[in-house]
């Protein structure tokens, strides 16, 4: 049913866009068709909001390997959309699937066995198909593509420091800086303007309407010296479903709490100092992103949700005044997000001297020259702690180089196979979830400085920001026999040397490979030939090119390492 709903609402979306160039766009209840003929429509996204440093590049062999699945799924369209099906169980979680139609056919291997890899006899010949993967052969015969064998190559990304920095020897940055004003009401009123007020607390979407990661919560809480609660050891407990939650009171910073692996639900309890009379009390609830795909995504409550509690004790005996249905009034964003201190307009109220570094709601700017070249741009966020950046008034995406992932679960290996988990093939461990983000080289200027902006919420220190650009360093890839190896570098680098290059069983992995038992002797000089002193070339892997290589083995494989530089 779920799938039913996707397609058909695919169908309305591509009708409203065609509709422009009278395309007939329809779902029969098995495939979209385009002017009455069944499709194959392939797509993808990429999360902007915290654009990494691959954004730019080609995130290689990610896109290669499926860029091929792609192409030959495209070439199988009319048989796979306009025919008929059928399937052959081997046993062990092994299928064969035929598509016929028009006299031709197409012919998939699957093997859902998470750990054994099977060979079949498949019309007669033999197939070996590796542990959860497909092989496609558009001829029911000849395998051109296989899941878990990746022919396409490897990237290894290098930053380099700016050289328009270098250039006039201006490697340190200029800051400029301001307050990001956390105190919202003051001798009972609210101070600037209120969302809206009233006696529960809201959902967080909900009122801020996807305009702001932050809505505020403010309210009000009289004390009087016969009240129970009233002591010198209080504690302000609050239940959250946001990601982050600031808690102020009387004016003052009370602390900050952030949701752990994932567990965006929790308590958050902090010693807060009350006074007799009235007392001023405003969280801040701070999200990092919400889910959009998932069943009834939508009604996931987010933000402070309750109970909201003042807590004392008397007598080793907890005390509790529950303030959850006090009035509470709601702002939406930072006063800094409403006058635009982001816009390079923002001119006014902007500090040169005593720059704060390590404190909570601090507005920073500067300005840098746009890197020389073509190659992608990035910013090291390397120092700060957890907010947002602009450059030229266009938000780069949120940051938060402080959130360090947990230093175990780390493998040097990665075994693919089996259903995915969050816990599969980790990298990375104690190290920031990302550091590098992408500037697009639309948001620069040609010449003269362009303006970083940035919204620093817990706390960092900016004069490890540096600018870069992002390049292929290096390529490899490990190509298996009857497919195409194609290497290229950046447009402005070509490759210089051949590091390594192995046709036969070579062993080892991306940076690391070493000779195998056999292999042809021709194989380096063919890969230098072919390549050296070019941007990009291509190698069709077989011994008639390479070389034969005497190794007793089903398929032969190439392994390369090269190494990319300008010329």
């Amino acid at each position: 049913m779920g799938t039913t709903r996707a397609l058909i609402l695919l169908c309305v979306t591509l009708c409203s866009l065609l509709a422009i160039n009278a395309v007939d766009v329809s779902y029969d209840g098995r495939a979209i068709k385009i002017d009455g003929k069944r499709k194959i429509l392939l797509s993808g996204s990429i999360h902007y909001p915290r654009s990494t440093p691959e954004v730019g590049n080609l995130n290689q062999p990610k896109w290669g390997h499926l860029k091929r699945l792609h192409e030959i799924l495209k070439s199988m369209e009319d048989v796979l959309t306009q025919g008929s099906s059928n399937n052959i169980e081997y046993g062990n979680m092994v299928t064969a699937t035929v598509y016929s139609y028009g006299g031709k056919s197409v012919c998939f291997l699957g093997n859902a066995n998470s750990s054994s890899d099977a060979t079949i006899n498949f019309q007669n010949t033999q197939y070996k198909v590796l542990a959860w993967s497909v092989s496609i052969l558009p001829d029911c015969y000849t395998e051109t593509y296989n899941t878990a064998k990746v022919n396409a190559q490897t990237s290894i990304m290098v930053m380099k420091d700016n050289e328009a920095d270098v250039e006039d020897d201006s490697n340190t940055m200029n800051w400029q800086w301001m307050h990001e004003p956390f105190v919202q009401m003051k001798n009972g009123q609210v101070l600037g303007s209120v969302s809206l007020s009233v006696p529960q607390l809201l959902d967080q979407k909900v009122v801020t309407n996807d305009t702001s990661d932050y809505l505020w919560y403010i309210t009000s809480v009289d004390i009087k010296e016969d009240d129970p609660i009233w002591s010198k050891d209080l504690k302000l407990r609050v239940n959250t479903n946001g990601h982050v939650l600031h808690v102020f009171v009387n004016e003052g910073h009370a602390g900050s709490h952030y949701a752990l692996d994932g567990e965006y639900q929790f308590v958050y309890e902090t010693k807060v100092k009350l006074k007799l009379g009235q007392n001023e009390i405003t969280l801040l609830s701070s999200t990092v992103g919400l889910p959009n795909y998932g069943a009834y995504f939508d009604n996931v409550h987010v933000g402070i949700d309750g109970p909201v509690q003042l807590v004392g004790r008397k007598d080793n005996t907890e005390i509790i005044k529950d303030i959850t249905n006090n009035v509470w009034n709601y702002k939406v964003g930072l006063h800094g997000e409403h006058v635009k201190h982001f816009s390079v307009d923002s001119t006014n109220g902007w500090f040169t001297n005593g720059l704060p570094t390590d404190r909570v709601f601090v507005w920073y700017k500067t300005t840098f020259k746009s890197p020389i070249g073509n190659d992608p741009v990035v910013a090291d966020l390397r120092g700060l702690g957890k907010g947002q950046a602009w450059v030229n008034g266009n938000n780069i995406g949120r940051y938060w180089p402080s959130y360090l992932a947990d230093e175990n679960g780390c493998n040097s290996t990665c075994d693919y196979r089996g259903a995915y988990t969050s816990n599969k093939c980790v990298t990375k461990c104690g190290r920031p979830s990302q550091r590098w983000y992408h500037v697009p080289r639309s948001f620069l200027r040609d010449d003269g400085l362009n303006t970083l902006v940035l919204f620093e919420e817990l706390g960092g220190q900016p004069y490890g920001v540096r600018f870069s650009t992002v390049t292929i360093g290096k390529v490899c890839a490990n190509a298996y026999e009857g497919h195409v190896l194609e290497l290229a570098c950046n447009d402005n680098k070509v490759i210089s040397e051949i590091k390594f290059a192995s046709f036969g069983v070579p062993e080892g992995e991306c940076g690391s490979f070493q000779k195998g038992d056999c292999e042809s002797p021709d194989a380096l000089s063919v890969i230098k030939k072919r390549c050296l002193g070019k941007q990009s070339c291509s190698v069709h892997v077989t011994e008639k090119v390479l070389g034969p290589t005497g190794c007793k083995v089903p398929q032969n494989r190439l392994a390369v390492d090269a190494v990319c530089e300008t010329q």
